[in-house]
This record gives C-alpha cells, structure tokens and sequence, in this order.
C-alpha cells in the first residue's frame, strides 16, 4: 500500500485496521485522521484516528457523531470515539475519501474528553 504524504486532520483516508484483538474494531474502514494540523505537517510516522461504521451500538451511542454521506463516504457514518488510537500512517491509503467540517471535528474531540473524563 502506497503511504499518504499530505494527510489533513478532519480528512476521512481508508485504513486497513486489522489484525485486531478482541472488541478492537478491524477491516479495511475509514477514519478520520484527528492529529493536529501542525503535528501532520511534519510528517509524523503515527496518526490518532477515529475509525467509521456504518452501525452504532446503544451503549456507546452518546460517545458516537453521526456523519452524512459526501464526496467517497457513500453511507450515513458514525464516528466511533471508543475506538480512536493511534495508527502508523502505513495503514492508510493514499486519497482522501472525505472532509469533515470544523463543528464535525469539534464534535468528536469534546466527544472524546467526555470518554476520557476531562
């Protein structure tokens, strides 16, 4: 797989999460890249991300950002925030499928305080 150069932070890429481990989400899904920008810029050789489903469960539903269809992200989507981690930027493809807006982004990282307890 072909490692992205210019990643943008709100870019939704594909990433091939497996092997994973127990309720770790896996497969080929995409994700939204959550790095700050200037972190980005310099090319690090990790990644945060928040993986994409198409399903949200009841229990982490107030954890969860629903996302509508655009550009490459053909399906309503939910931001997952339990299951943001770092990843190599290796697990990523090349092109961006998507780009999410300012209060989509915001949406996620105070979704992801409430989940860490800040």
């Amino acid at each position: 797989m072909a490692e992205v150069t210019a990643l943008q932070r709100g870019g939704i890429y594909l990433a091939r999460l497996d092997p994973a481990k127990g309720p770790e989400i896996g497969k080929l899904r995409p994700v939204v890249a959550l790095t700050a920008q200037r972190i980005l810029n310099v090319h690090p050789p990790v990644v945060f991300i928040c993986p994409l489903s198409s399903q949200s469960f009841t229990e982490f539903e107030t954890l969860h950002v629903v996302l509508e269809p655009r550009d490459r992200l053909l399906k309503p989507s939910y931001a997952l925030v339990e299951h943001c981690r770092s990843v190599s930027r290796q697990r990523l493809q090349p092109d961006r499928v998507a780009m999410l807006s300012a209060r989509e982004i915001a949406q996620i990282l105070h979704r992801l305080q409430r989940l860490l307890g800040l």
